[in-house]
């Protein structure tokens, strides 16, 4: 078996102490020689700029960058300008996502799905790019049911997609069922799980309820018990999190990719008990 990949995620910060705050996560996270650093993009392409500023950065210091690139809302005259760019940047891969509608945009663009972003990337800029997609292993929120969210999936990957990161999750089950579900359809990218780190309570809820990923109930009512006491939360978040990516490495995924947060920290512990 190949070893496995490393990846953080980062979104642009919006003022010059969040810039800072970055720099300094980034600079510890690149000890580890990740695969890659990726940088999200806002509902409708909303921080286009600031995405492609961090992007700069990453490049400039000398390491993998993968930018996030959202269709909704946009024309295929703006994306092909931003995968012009991001080519003549040096860029290799791309995250190809469907994203969100901002609230109060009235039109949907020019693509409906993720897979037609896939497939216009492919078009205009042949196998330039890696093309990374999203896999979400307790099913999109949108999704009619489990069979349609993973033919939709099945549709990306057709598309040209060369891997998949899910949605967050706290269900090893959920993914390696997830991951058998696929590979019976045919569907034979590596899916990269993706991790989120336990900081703070009450954001974790937030984000969950938001995006669909589940918080089993067991680890819900302990972090719940904990109130205000952040320490407990994190040792807890700690203890829990580290096991699911032994699990998970244990069982054969091809990497794990962190949802960082901007924080570089509980991540580094996570990598330093799973001794890496």
């Amino acid at each position: 078996m190949s070893k496995p990949l490393f990846s953080f995620e980062f979104f642009p910060p919006q003022t010059p102490e969040g810039t800072e705050k970055l720099t300094a996560a980034r600079k510890q996270l690149a000890m580890l020689k990740p695969e890659f650093f990726s940088v999200t993009f806002g509902a409708g392409g909303s921080t286009q700029d600031r995405t492609l500023e961090v992007i700069r950065q990453i490049k400039a210091e000398g390491h993998s960058a993968a930018p996030h690139l959202s269709c909704v809302g946009s024309t295929r005259e703006n994306i092909r300008a931003i995968l012009n760019t991001y080519k003549d940047m040096g860029i290799k891969r791309i995250v190809a996502l469907r994203g969100d509608l901002p609230s109060g945009m009235g039109s949907i663009g020019e693509f409906q799905y993720a897979n037609e972003l896939v497939s216009f990337i492919r078009a205009h800029t042949g196998e330039h790019f890696h093309i990374e997609v999203a896999a979400y292993p307790e099913f999109h929120p949108q999704a009619k049911s489990p069979r349609e969210d993973l033919v939709n999936f099945k549709h990306k990957v057709m598309a040209g997609a060369n891997s998949a990161i899910t949605q967050y999750f706290y269900n090893a089950d959920g993914y390696f069922r997830f991951i058998e579900e696929a590979r019976k359809l045919g569907v034979t990218v590596p899916i990269v799980p993706g991790i989120m780190p336990i900081v703070k309570f009450s954001q974790l809820a937030r984000f969950s309820d938001a995006c669909g990923a589940e918080i089993p109930r067991w680890m819900r009512k302990t972090l719940e018990s904990y109130g205000d006491d952040n320490a407990s939360v994190q040792s807890f978040g700690l203890d829990v999190v580290t096991q699911l990516c032994e699990r998970l490495l244990a069982g054969g995924a091809p990497g794990l990719h962190f949802y960082t947060l901007n924080q570089a920290a509980p991540s580094l512990e996570i990598w330093k008990r799973l001794g890496l």
